[in-house]
């Protein structure tokens, strides 16, 4: 699985790490994220993540 980072701050998603702080489990591909989630960081949707 691929990992995605946050255009605006960097964060980036790890799917092996999922986060676990908003309810994603562990293996939770960027594509299964449900479509309100948020960068935990800076707020932003999905839309503006880009694959590592």
């Amino acid at each position: 699985m691929q990992k995605y980072v946050c255009n605006v701050c960097g964060y980036v998603y790890d799917p092996y790490e999922g986060d676990d702080a908003n309810g994603i489990a562990l293996n939770t591909s960027f594509e299964d994220l449900p479509e309100d989630w948020v960068c935990p960081l800076c707020g932003v949707d999905k839309s503006n993540f880009s694959a590592e």
